[in-house]
C-alpha cells in the first residue's frame, strides 16, 4: 500500500479508502450488511494496508457509523493508526432542524456521530451536499468551531458545483476560518463531468480529491463475482457500452480484471508537490474478494496510450446528484 497527503494538507491517507456505506441494517436496504458480515471485509482492507475509512451519519440512519466505530476499534490498537471520515447534512429525523448545514444541525450532528463512532474526534468532517437555505458563512463558522473544539481535525466538501465550492472557500478565507482540504465527488471512467470545473479548481487550490463510486456502482467491476449487490439496482446508459468495451480490451491485454484497470486509471490522476489531485478513491465492497482488485490497482501503472484509449469513448452527459 502507498500513502499520500490529502491535497496540500498534512493529512496522510492510504491510496485506497474503504467506503462504509454498504454496512448497516439489512432491513433498510437489501445491500446493507450487518456487522458480522462486514467484519471480514474490513479485516481484508486492514490487512492490505488500508488506513482510510469513510462513512456518513445518514447511512442506514447511523448504523453504518456504529459498525464502523466498532470494527475499527477491534482492528486497530491506537486511534491514531487510522483516518476516519464522516459526513453531515442529509436528514436524520423528521424535524425541520434535523437536516441541512445550519449551525444547530452541524453542532448536534458531530456530537451524535462521535457517540455512534465511539471516538472523541473524526479526522475529516465533510458536508454531504450544498445547502441553499443556510448562509455559507454560518456553515463555515460552525465547521470552524467543530475543528477548534477538537472534534474534527480537518473539514471537507462533497458533491457540489464548482462555484459553490469556490464560494465556501472564499467565505472561510475572508473570515479567517478553517477551509476545506478535500472534495469527495463522483468520478470514474463512466462519469467525468467534474473535469469541467471542480477538478481544475481543486488542482489549482490544492484540495485533495476523494472519488466515490470509482467503479460506477458495479458498471466497471467487470465479470462474474466482481459486480456488487448494489449494481443490480442500477440503470445503465447506452453510451456506457463503449467505455466498458475499451476497459475490457485494455484489461484483457494486461491480463488483469477490468476493475483493476478502472481503479488504476483513477489512481493515475494523482497529486504532486502538494497540489490537488486524486488522493484516494473510496471503494465499497460487499465481499472480501472485491477488495483484491482495489489493493492490486495501487501497483498498476497505465501507459499514456492506454489512458487515451480508456478515455476516448466518453461522451459528456448531464451532471446530476447535486441536491438532497
Amino acid at each position: 500500500m502507498e500513502y499520500t497527503r490529502v491535497g496540500g494538507s498534512g493529512l496522510k491517507v492510504s491510496r485506497i479508502g474503504l467506503g462504509m456505506m454498504s454496512f448497516g441494517d439489512p432491513a433498510d436496504s437489501p445491500w446493507f450488511l450487518p456487522e458480522e458480515a462486514a467484519e471480514p471485509i474490513v479485516r481484508r482492507a486492514v490487512d492490505g494496508g488500508v488506513t482510510f475509512f469513510d462513512t456518513a451519519d445518514m447511512y442506514s440512519g447511523g448504523v453504518s457509523e456504529e459498525i464502523t466505530g466498532s470494527l475499527l476499534r477491534r482492528f486497530f490498537d491506537r486511534r491514531d493508526d487510522y483516518v476516519l471520515a464522516t459526513k453531515v447534512g442529509f436528514p436524520m429525523g423528521e424535524g425541520a432542524n434535523d437536516r441541512g448545514l445550519s449551525r444547530r444541525h452541524i453542532l448536534d450532528s458531530i456530537d451524535a456521530s462521535l457517540r455512534r463512532l465511539g471516538t472523541d474526534h473524526v479526522d475529516l468532517y465533510q458536508i454531504h451536499r450544498w445547502d441553499d437555505e443556510t448562509p455559507v458563512e454560518e456553515t463555515m463558522r460552525a465547521l470552524h468551531d467543530v475543528v477548534k473544539a477538537g472534534k474534527a481535525r480537518y473539514i471537507g466538501a462533497s458533491l457540489m458545483y464548482g462555484w459553490q465550492l469556490a464560494k465556501a472557500q472564499h467565505a472561510a478565507k475572508a473570515a479567517g476560518l478553517t477551509r476545506f482540504v478535500s472534495m469527495q465527488t463522483r468520478y470514474n471512467l463512466a462519469y467525468r463531468e467534474e473535469e469541467r470545473e471542480v477538478l481544475p479548481y481543486c488542482a489549482d487550490q490544492g484540495l485533495g480529491v476523494l472519488p466515490y463510486s470509482p467503479l460506477a456502482r458495479g458498471l466497471l467491476a467487470g465479470g462474474e463475482g466482481r459486480a456488487t449487490t448494489r449494481a443490480a439496482h442500477e440503470d445503465r446508459a447506452p453510451e456506457d457500452e463503449g467505455i466498458v468495451a475499451a476497459l475490457r480490451a485494455v484489461a484483457g491485454e494486461r491480463g488483469v480484471p477490468p476493475a483493476r484497470v478502472a481503479l488504476a486509471w483513477l489512481l493515475g490522476k494523482r497529486p504532486g508537490n502538494g497540489n490537488g489531485g486524486v488522493a484516494a478513491p473510496i471503494v465499497g465492497a460487499t465481499r472480501p474478494g472485491q477488495l483484491d482488485d482495489a489493493l492490486a490497482a495501487v501497483d498498476l501503472v497505465l501507459t499514456a496510450e492506454e489512458e487515451a484509449r480508456l478515455e476516448a469513448p466518453y461522451r459528456p452527459r448531464e451532471p446530476f446528484g447535486y441536491g438532497w
